[in-house]
Protein backbone atom coordinates (compact mmCIF):
# COMPACT_ATOMS: atom_id res chain seq x y z
CA UNK A 1 0.00 0.00 0.00
CA UNK A 2 2.82 2.25 0.76
CA UNK A 3 4.20 1.47 -2.71
CA UNK A 4 1.13 2.77 -4.41
CA UNK A 5 0.75 5.82 -2.05
CA UNK A 6 4.31 6.51 -3.44
CA UNK A 7 3.69 5.84 -7.01
CA UNK A 8 0.54 8.41 -7.05
CA UNK A 9 1.60 10.99 -4.57
CA UNK A 10 5.16 12.03 -5.18
CA UNK A 11 6.52 13.87 -8.09
CA UNK A 12 9.13 10.80 -8.35
CA UNK A 13 6.48 7.79 -7.95
CA UNK A 14 4.75 9.77 -10.99
CA UNK A 15 7.55 9.57 -12.70
CA UNK A 16 7.90 6.26 -12.21
CA UNK A 17 4.70 5.32 -12.84
CA UNK A 18 4.70 7.10 -15.80
CA UNK A 19 7.53 5.30 -16.90
CA UNK A 20 6.24 1.32 -16.04
CA UNK A 21 3.00 2.31 -17.97
CA UNK A 22 4.71 3.52 -21.07
CA UNK A 23 6.47 0.24 -20.84
CA UNK A 24 3.62 -2.19 -21.37
CA UNK A 25 2.51 -3.11 -24.98
CA UNK A 26 0.27 -1.25 -26.86
CA UNK A 27 -0.71 1.10 -24.32
CA UNK A 28 3.57 1.94 -24.97
CA UNK A 29 4.00 6.06 -24.96
CA UNK A 30 0.30 6.47 -26.62
CA UNK A 31 -1.41 5.63 -23.63
CA UNK A 32 1.77 6.63 -20.47
CA UNK A 33 2.51 10.14 -21.43
CA UNK A 34 -1.83 11.06 -21.29
CA UNK A 35 -1.27 9.06 -18.21
CA UNK A 36 1.36 11.00 -16.46
CA UNK A 37 -0.26 14.43 -17.23
CA UNK A 38 -3.80 13.14 -15.90
CA UNK A 39 -2.30 12.10 -12.65
CA UNK A 40 -1.12 15.44 -12.65
CA UNK A 41 2.95 15.03 -13.62
CA UNK A 42 3.85 18.86 -15.83
CA UNK A 43 4.68 17.84 -19.49
CA UNK A 44 8.38 18.49 -18.81
CA UNK A 45 8.46 15.57 -16.60
CA UNK A 46 5.94 13.34 -18.06
CA UNK A 47 7.40 13.38 -21.67
CA UNK A 48 10.68 11.93 -20.91
CA UNK A 49 9.60 9.51 -18.52
CA UNK A 50 7.04 8.41 -21.11
CA UNK A 51 9.91 8.39 -23.66
CA UNK A 52 12.41 6.54 -21.61
CA UNK A 53 9.90 3.98 -20.57
CA UNK A 54 8.36 3.22 -23.85
CA UNK A 55 12.45 2.70 -25.11
CA UNK A 56 14.05 0.57 -22.03
CA UNK A 57 11.99 -2.59 -23.47
CA UNK A 58 13.59 -1.98 -27.63
CA UNK A 59 17.09 -2.88 -27.28
CA UNK A 60 16.13 -5.97 -25.57
CA UNK A 61 13.60 -6.87 -27.96
CA UNK A 62 15.73 -6.71 -31.03
CA UNK A 63 18.90 -8.33 -30.03
CA UNK A 64 17.26 -11.13 -27.92
CA UNK A 65 12.99 -11.94 -28.96
CA UNK A 66 14.19 -14.25 -31.30
CA UNK A 67 15.69 -16.72 -29.14
CA UNK A 68 13.66 -15.63 -26.31
CA UNK A 69 10.58 -17.19 -28.93
CA UNK A 70 13.29 -20.32 -29.57
CA UNK A 71 13.28 -21.03 -25.30
CA UNK A 72 9.39 -20.59 -25.25
CA UNK A 73 8.73 -22.54 -27.64
CA UNK A 74 10.76 -25.75 -26.03
CA UNK A 75 9.76 -25.18 -22.62
CA UNK A 76 6.04 -24.11 -23.15
CA UNK A 77 4.79 -25.89 -26.39
CA UNK A 78 1.30 -24.32 -25.22
CA UNK A 79 2.43 -20.78 -25.83
CA UNK A 80 3.38 -21.43 -29.94
CA UNK A 81 0.12 -20.17 -30.41
CA UNK A 82 0.83 -16.94 -29.02
CA UNK A 83 4.03 -16.85 -30.29
CA UNK A 84 3.07 -17.74 -33.85
CA UNK A 85 0.45 -14.67 -33.49
CA UNK A 86 3.13 -12.01 -32.64
CA UNK A 87 5.68 -13.97 -35.39
CA UNK A 88 2.90 -13.48 -38.20
CA UNK A 89 2.00 -9.68 -36.75
CA UNK A 90 6.16 -8.75 -36.27
CA UNK A 91 6.56 -10.35 -40.26
CA UNK A 92 3.26 -8.39 -41.40
CA UNK A 93 4.43 -4.91 -39.96
CA UNK A 94 8.19 -6.00 -41.37
CA UNK A 95 6.75 -5.82 -45.44
CA UNK A 96 5.76 -2.06 -44.29
CA UNK A 97 9.20 -1.61 -42.78
CA UNK A 98 11.52 -3.74 -45.31
CA UNK A 99 11.41 -1.77 -48.29
CA UNK A 100 12.77 1.88 -46.54
CA UNK A 101 14.39 -0.15 -44.04
CA UNK A 102 15.55 2.16 -41.40
CA UNK A 103 13.44 5.49 -42.39
CA UNK A 104 10.63 3.06 -42.97
CA UNK A 105 11.33 1.80 -38.94
CA UNK A 106 11.24 5.28 -38.03
CA UNK A 107 8.03 6.62 -40.04
CA UNK A 108 6.66 3.29 -38.61
CA UNK A 109 7.25 3.62 -34.30
CA UNK A 110 6.39 7.56 -35.53
CA UNK A 111 2.25 7.38 -36.49
CA UNK A 112 1.26 6.80 -32.93
CA UNK A 113 -1.89 4.62 -34.47
CA UNK A 114 -2.83 1.14 -32.42
CA UNK A 115 -0.62 -1.53 -33.67
CA UNK A 116 2.94 0.93 -34.04
CA UNK A 117 5.25 1.92 -31.91
CA UNK A 118 8.77 0.80 -30.08
CA UNK A 119 7.50 -2.67 -29.58
CA UNK A 120 6.32 -3.85 -33.07
CA UNK A 121 8.78 -1.55 -34.79
CA UNK A 122 11.47 -3.46 -32.57
CA UNK A 123 9.62 -7.25 -33.27
CA UNK A 124 9.67 -5.81 -36.80
CA UNK A 125 13.43 -4.63 -36.43
CA UNK A 126 14.26 -8.47 -35.27
CA UNK A 127 12.70 -10.60 -37.67
CA UNK A 128 14.09 -8.30 -40.60
CA UNK A 129 17.38 -9.00 -39.31
CA UNK A 130 18.18 -5.23 -38.61
CA UNK A 131 21.41 -4.48 -36.55
CA UNK A 132 20.94 -3.21 -33.15
CA UNK A 133 23.16 0.18 -34.32
CA UNK A 134 20.66 0.63 -37.35
CA UNK A 135 17.55 0.02 -35.30
CA UNK A 136 17.44 1.31 -32.23
CA UNK A 137 18.31 5.19 -33.70
CA UNK A 138 15.37 4.88 -35.75
CA UNK A 139 13.19 3.41 -33.07
CA UNK A 140 13.76 6.45 -30.61
CA UNK A 141 13.53 9.08 -33.13
CA UNK A 142 10.24 7.35 -33.77
CA UNK A 143 9.69 7.09 -30.09
CA UNK A 144 10.57 10.72 -29.83
CA UNK A 145 8.54 11.97 -33.04
CA UNK A 146 5.37 9.84 -31.48
CA UNK A 147 5.99 11.53 -28.16
CA UNK A 148 5.85 14.98 -29.79
CA UNK A 149 3.11 14.24 -31.24
CA UNK A 150 0.99 12.63 -28.23
CA UNK A 151 2.62 15.55 -26.47
CA UNK A 152 0.19 17.95 -29.05
CA UNK A 153 -3.08 15.80 -28.86
CA UNK A 154 -2.62 15.46 -25.13
CA UNK A 155 -2.72 18.78 -24.58
CA UNK A 156 -5.80 19.47 -27.20
CA UNK A 157 -7.66 17.42 -25.25
CA UNK A 158 -7.10 18.48 -21.69
CA UNK A 159 -8.00 21.97 -23.21
CA UNK A 160 -10.93 20.78 -24.84
CA UNK A 161 -11.98 18.69 -22.26
CA UNK A 162 -11.66 21.48 -19.30
CA UNK A 163 -12.79 24.49 -21.40
CA UNK A 164 -9.94 26.40 -22.01
CA UNK A 165 -9.08 27.97 -25.02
Amino acid sequence: MELLNWLTATTQGKFVFTMLVSMIPIVELRGGLPFGVAMGLPYYLAFPAAVVGNLIPSPFIIVYIRRVFLLLRKYFPRMNGLIDRMETKAHLKGQKVRRYQTLGLWLFVAIPLPGTGAWTGSLAAAFLDMRLKNALPAVVLGVLTAGCIMLGLTHMGINLFSGAV
